[in-house]
């Protein structure tokens, strides 16, 4: 990370709060990404982004926070607020599309209030990589489905989810995260785990292969689905229409 700008971090269950202090330009907001990313991939129920410390320089910087909100917003459907920029920060994110994307309130506690606010319904479970894993997985989903009224897609939910946690029980053999988050028009299902083994469907080509042949079943029940690091391993997810 860049010595011109600094990233602090703040659980503030059940919000996410990063402070930023330094200079922003184009040569510091790799770094700004970096860090908002691997915020957005331990699933955080809302992000808030603290600005008050904040010096920008350039601002064709800013688009790294709407580049970041369109990304949570699509997965892991995680509201972002920005909080206090100076006003010189805040005069060009009032000029430019960042502020339809991502909204801005004048205090961090204005900004946590609204991100809580509109949090998507989110259900969460920590298991270890033991055989009853699966079941305890279609447990969770029928739980969630119930609880959130959409029982149509308990069925194949259930199906995705076990071919998860099943991956990481086989393969990564860590202690894993399951994360399901409703945010219309999909439930979102996720599972983070100690190993950054990238998962791989298996092809058609693939006659031989001990396994992959669950991601394929992933592959062809939902929407789309996709691996992203996180920590030390990774957090494979996926999406299911929720009309």
């Amino acid at each position: 990370m860049s010595t011109r700008i600094r990233c602090e971090v703040r659980d503030e269950t059940p919000v996410t709060v990063v402070r930023l202090a330094g200079v922003l330009d184009l040569g510091t907001m790799r770094s700004v990404h970096t860090v908002l990313d691997r915020c957005l991939a331990a699933q955080p129920d809302a992000l808030v982004v603290d600005l008050e410390k904040l010096d920008v320089t350039d601002p064709l910087a800013l688009s790294v926070f709407a580049a970041a909100a369109r990304r949570a917003a699509d997965w892991p459907a995680v509201p972002m607020v920005l909080s206090a920029p100076p006003r010189e920060a805040a005069t060009w994110l009032a000029e430019t599309t960042a502020c339809r994307v991502v909204p801005v309130r004048r205090d961090c506690a204005e900004a946590a209030a609204l991100a809580g606010a509109v949090a998507a319904p989110r259900l969460r479970a920590r298991l270890e990589p033991v055989a009853g894993a699966c079941r305890r997985a279609r447990e969770l989903v029928t739980d969630a489905c119930g609880r959130w009224n959409i029982p149509e897609l308990a069925g194949p939910a259930s199906l995705v989810l076990s071919e998860l946690v099943g991956n990481v029980v086989r393969h990564a053999g860590t202690p894993m995260q399951v994360t399901l988050t409703l945010r219309r028009p999909y439930l979102r299902v996720a599972v983070m785990d100690g190993s950054p083994a990238d998962p791989r469907a298996a092809t058609d080509r693939d006659l031989r292969a001990e396994g992959g042949r669950g991601l394929m079943l992933v592959r062809e029940l939902t929407q789309r689905w996709g691996s992203t690091p996180a920590g030390a391993g990774k957090v494979v997810w996926a999406m299911l229409p929720a009309n």
